[in-house]
């Protein structure tokens, strides 16, 4: 049986144009696609790393070539990475690139009682723990860093009593404050590509929060 191209292979798992697709359902989908943890993980490898093949990421990953394979092409199904074919060295090499796209989105884009609701609300909840990984991950490795990359990382908080508008107005300058912040240094990094870079991760929240217990 004669091998498929890598070409051949990427057109079962082209995503759908969205004329063919309901936005509800479309967004669950996402959302299941995006927040498994080792897709996830994957997607930063590409954001991270550039362009890779599938033998390159299941070196990278430990794991099995199949399953590196398999999650691909979800992600793929979603639009979030898309094929690099001139990357690769014979048609039979699938090489992927990262493709960003904005994910903004809420439990509340979901009714009551839905499939798409407890979608979202596992979703938010494989969010909140991605993030606690990434931050014990930092706390393990921070006393191996340089003084100036522990000094520079940074955690800020604070608890008071405000208004459901005084939130909102809070989480839109935090939204705002990092998307420009995010711009700058992809900007910068065009413009000085010989500066130290490192991956960095900013998480911020804004929730009503009771006094936590011990």
């Amino acid at each position: 049986m004669t091998r498929r191209t890598a070409a051949e292979r990427h057109l079962t798992s082209a995503p759908r144009p969205p004329a063919e697709r309901d936005p509800s359902d479309e967004l669950a989908e996402l959302l299941v696609a995006f927040h498994h943890p080792i897709r996830r993980w994957l997607t930063e490898l590409l954001g991270v790393q550039g362009p890779a093949n599938v033998g390159h990421l299941a070196a990278a990953t430990g794991l099995a070539v199949g399953s590196v394979s398999h999650h691909l092409k979800v992600l793929h199904q979603q639009d979030l990475i898309e094929p690099a074919p001139e990357l690769a060295r014979d048609t039979r090499e699938s090489w992927w690139r990262l493709k960003p796209r904005t994910m903004t989105w809420s439990v509340e884009d979901f009714d009551e009682g839905t499939l798409g609701r407890r979608v979202a609300q596992t979703a938010e909840a494989e969010n909140l723990r991605y993030q606690v990984r990434a931050m014990q991950d930092w706390l393990r490795r921070a006393p191996g860093e340089t003084a100036a990359w522990r000094t520079a990382a940074n955690s800020v908080d604070t608890y008071v009593a405000a208004t459901e508008e005084q939130v909102r107005d809070l989480a839109r300058r935090l939204s705002r404050l990092v998307k420009d912040w995010s711009e700058e240094c992809m900007a910068a990094a065009e413009e000085h590509p010989d500066d130290v870079r490192r991956p960095v991760r900013a998480v911020a929240r804004v929730f009503p929060s009771e006094p936590v217990r011990p």
